[in-house]
């Protein structure tokens, strides 16, 4: 690999700077590309990219970027995006710095900012070789997410076209499912959670065998597919905050065949989320949806009786187990609810029984 240091002002870095949100950013009189498709969008909160003029104002060190030069002459921002476009914005007044734009400043302080040069490392080399460097530089400042790094290994055409549903502020995953789904496009969370569901779990699989698709419909359907689901299942005027974050697509795949009645479900629901037996609330969907399973809800949490009330019940009943009427010794018993907590029993000495293991696994959730 070829690499050149070169000395470009911020005037000339920002020369012709656009930001199209389908387009990409390109600056640099449009020869440079500051968001290649393995780039993540502009991360920087606002003391961040302020910190960049501080540095630039002051005429410290802004550290050094790297750019790679393609075949045709153009350039790529391999790292150094996120100063990249905060410096241009702010000469191009999208935001304002102490209460002042950049197009307030006196002539000499602009003059001053644009001719702040920058260290560029330039490299040429092939794609693997790039983005080989691109994830080895890329390991200090914004720490890259799991799935941007993935993002590095499968460029093109179906890339961006799910950049553009999933990964942009606003985008129309977000406009569907925020109140589902958890986390932020531009840090490609939605893009991740999409991705997780139509595939699994194996999201390198699924990205290594679509990488050469002309676009991602098939992904952008199966997301839809799935909230579309959950929001004709449980009816949609009784959402709950409860359901932000659960993993719908593996409710979606496991349970989209199955008939349910949504009135009984939702009454279901609420009877549930007012029991304060339950105490992982958001693991109340899972479990109507497998009709009450008991192997699925100890993932509501269920509040367990302590060792002091269990010692109690077990001297009451001198170790005998009242359902096969042997006696035991006190660690092969188990506490268990006389009125199930699902019938609205509570934790408590009166509704405690102990039971032996064999009577308490074959007992069941509605015995």
């Amino acid at each position: 690999m070829k690499i050149e240091h070169k000395l470009f002002t911020i005037g000339e870095i920002a020369n012709g700077y656009s930001d199209n949100q389908e387009e990409g950013v390109v600056a640099f009189g449009g020869r440079l590309n500051v968001r290649p498709p393995y780039q993540r969008e502009f991360v920087y909160k606002d003391a961040q990219r302020n910190a960049v003029i501080t540095t630039i104002k002051k005429n410290f060190p802004l550290n050094v970027m790297y750019w790679a030069k393609n075949d045709d002459g153009s350039f790529e921002i391999l790292d150094g995006q996120q100063r990249t476009i905060s410096f241009c914005q702010y000469i191009n007044s999208v935001f304002s710095y102490n209460s002042m734009y950049f197009h307030n400043l006196t002539k000499e302080e602009q003059d001053a900012i644009l001719n702040y040069t920058v260290d560029i490392y330039i490299c040429e080399g092939s794609d693997r070789e790039r983005l080989d460097w691109f994830e080895t530089i890329n390991i200090a400042g914004e720490k890259l997410t799991r799935q941007e790094l993935l993002n590095i290994n499968y460029t093109g055409a179906w890339l961006a076209d799910a950049k553009r549903k999933f990964s942009k502020t606003n985008c129309v995953a977000y406009k569907l499912a925020s109140k589902y789904v958890k986390g932020s496009p531009i840090r490609q969370e939605y893009l991740e959670t999409a991705l997780s569901w139509i595939s699994g779990g194996n999201i390198a699989d699924y990205m290594s065998e679509h990488q050469h698709d002309a676009n991602a419909n098939e992904l952008w359907l199966y997301f839809l597919n799935v909230i579309e689901w959950v929001k004709a299942t449980f009816i949609e005027k009784h959402y709950r905050k409860e359901m932000l974050g659960i993993n719908w697509g593996e409710l979606y795949a496991r349970y989209k065949e199955t008939k349910y009645d949504v009135n009984e479900l939702d009454a279901e629901i609420s009877r549930l989320m007012e029991n304060d037996e339950v105490t992982e609330k958001k693991g109340i969907y899972e479990y109507v949806l497998s009709g009450n399973d008991e192997s699925v809800a100890k993932k509501l949490s269920k509040r367990s009786f302590d060792n002091s009330l269990k010692r109690i019940a077990y001297e009451r009943q001198n170790g005998v187990c009242p359902h096969c009427g042997k006696q035991y010794d006190y660690s092969d018993m188990v506490g268990d609810h006389i009125v199930p907590w699902w019938r609205g029993g509570k934790t408590t000495l009166d509704n405690l029984q102990m039971l032996c293991v064999k009577c308490n696994c074959g007992k069941g959730g509605k015995m």
